[in-house]
């Protein structure tokens, strides 16, 4: 068996980004954090901790990050029925689950699950964000125990339930829409004209004129990494861009953007993966999810 404190070593060292850091949270030196690394990777024959600002797990530690992970919420469990341990001086320390989710979920409704969570249960929250197409790929690693993904077949080890679907405007500015479309939106006018993508995973547009032309078009684009940053520079005038319609019905309404073709939004299908572990915490996170995505997603209608 493993000696738990080697994993926990490791886990630290990740989760805080420096062994420094690490030895700081867990109270003891950086030499023994140092020692304790080296040990476990000498015994595993295996780098486990990429070294680096900040440190970082290979993917063989991402694995002892994932148990370490497990062993803490299970404990925070067992103290959670069994009160009287902590009354014998054994309390445990903070439990954490490690998520991925999409920024456009996180910047439209994932706090608010979030929230629902909270109130039920004291676990901590460590979000990785990716782009929706490839948040699955964390699970199918090991490096998180769940992820908001549009991919709906279950990873192996995981289950997968269908949350709903974010739904997408194409938007501009007023001015930049009669600016670079007076002629209107074809094929000629958007490959000449300046979009906006969140990096380079991001398909929204492309989807979006492929929907519209029915073939591809090359398209010139900013990169903005941020949800609410791609709107604030679409108020601008900086380029047009696909946004969730929750965050963008206000400012349509009043006139700041507008849609550069009305009736033809693109509904991206959510899902909850989660793996199939007997792990309440994570089946309360789960529910918290479904739950407020049943209200803040586009429901397919029965």
């Amino acid at each position: 068996m493993i000696d738990h404190h080697l994993i926990q070593a490791v886990a630290a060292v990740v989760r805080e980004g420096s062994f420094e850091a690490a030895a700081r949270a867990l109270k003891v030196t950086p030499s023994a954090i140092s020692q304790r690394v080296k040990l476990i990777e000498e015994r595993l024959g295996s780098v486990l901790v990429v070294r680096g600002q900040p440190c970082t797990a290979t993917d063989t530690g991402a694995r002892l990050c994932r148990h370490a992970e497990l062993m803490g919420a299970l404990e925070a469990e067992l103290h959670r029925d069994l009160p009287e341990l902590a009354q014998a001086g054994m309390a445990p320390g903070p439990a954490s689950l490690r998520v991925a989710v999409n920024a456009d979920s996180l910047g439209t409704w994932f706090v608010a699950a979030m929230a629902r969570f909270g109130q039920e249960d004291p676990t901590l929250l460590e979000l990785a964000v990716d782009n929706e197409d490839h948040t699955a790929d964390w699970l199918r690693r090991g490096r998180v125990l769940g992820a908001v993904t549009s991919i709906a077949s279950p990873v192996q080890g995981c289950r997968s339930r269908r949350l709903g679907a974010l739904r997408y405007l194409a938007t501009a500015s007023p001015a930049f829409v009669a600016r670079h479309f007076a002629g209107g939106v074809d094929a000629e006018s958007l490959a000449r004209t300046p979009s906006l993508k969140f990096d380079g995973k991001d398909e929204l547009q492309a989807m979006w004129v492929r929907r519209l032309l029915r073939r591809d078009v090359p398209l010139a684009a900013h990169r903005v990494p941020s949800t609410h940053g791609g709107i604030d520079a679409a108020l601008a005038g900086v380029g047009w861009v696909m946004n969730p319609e929750c965050l963008v019905r206000g400012h349509i309404a009043e006139g700041r953007l507008v849609e550069l073709v009305t009736g033809l939004p693109i509904d991206v299908a959510l899902y909850w993966q989660s793996a199939r572990l007997p792990v309440p915490a994570l089946e309360r996170l789960g529910r918290a999810v479904a739950a407020t995505a049943a209200q803040a997603l586009v429901q397919a209608r029965a």
